[in-house]
């Protein structure tokens, strides 16, 4: 589904360059789940932003589905993200004065779907996640991890092929935290592929695979997790 080859990014520095990304060569399959480890700095959320086709600033070859990504102009890619990459951050980025249904129904309103079937995903997913009670709140009416729920819902109202998914438990109390691990493993075995960025290492390995960061460099220790 995925496959990256010497993959690299940089930023101009007086009389160099600093680099976040260093040859960097991963594939994912569909229907995986892959976390993300390693320090800050390491270059995690540089390498989720090139899968999220939120940065096209790096060079090397990264194909989505056989489509070579860095051969689309931004409109395609654009419209590539939009219609099979979910995204969930760590701080929610939920629309305080929309109400928590209003929240949902936004991204389908931007793909153009009909009225009558915009509400019935967002029925389901309200009742899916067993916020349904809170559908008429607004985000600041809600505690962080219901905050979280919503973010969820939302990242998956579009039935994205791929979720990628920034420190999704990192603002989270522990309860919070394992309902929300739950969630993104339901998600899973649904058959949604699931690229996780995280500092939780218990977390982290439960995923089918940990790849590790170290300087922009995929440690040659990443593999399976146990």
């Amino acid at each position: 589904m995925i496959r990256l080859e010497n993959v690299e990014k940089s930023f101009p520095l007086a009389g160099g360059r600093t680099w976040v990304l260093r040859n960097i060569g991963l594939d994912i399959a569909e229907g995986e789940f892959v976390s993300v480890m390693g320090p800050s700095g390491a270059g995690k959320s540089s390498l989720l932003n090139v899968l999220g086709m939120m940065d096209h600033d790096w060079q090397g070859s990264y194909a989505f589905d056989d489509v070579k990504v860095e051969t689309l102009n931004a409109k395609q890619r654009q419209a590539l993200q939009r219609e099979k990459i979910g995204f969930i951050f760590q701080h929610y980025h939920l629309i305080d004065d929309l109400k928590v249904w209003e929240n949902l129904d936004l991204p389908l309103q931007y793909r153009d779907v009909p009225a009558k079937e915009r509400s019935a995903r967002v029925a389901d997913l309200l009742d899916r996640f067993q916020i349904v009670g809170k559908k008429d709140l607004f985000p600041s009416q809600l505690s962080g991890g219901q905050q979280q729920l919503v973010a969820v819902a939302r990242a998956v109202i579009t039935r994205p092929r791929l979720l990628l998914a920034d420190e999704p438990t990192g603002a989270l109390h522990s309860t919070q935290a394992r309902t929300i691990m739950d969630l993104l493993h339901e998600l899973n075995r649904d058959g949604m592929t699931i690229v996780q960025v995280t500092h939780n290492e218990p977390f982290a390995r439960e995923a089918q695979r940990v790849v590790r960061l170290a300087d922009g460099w995929i440690d040659g220790g990443s593999g399976s997790a146990g």
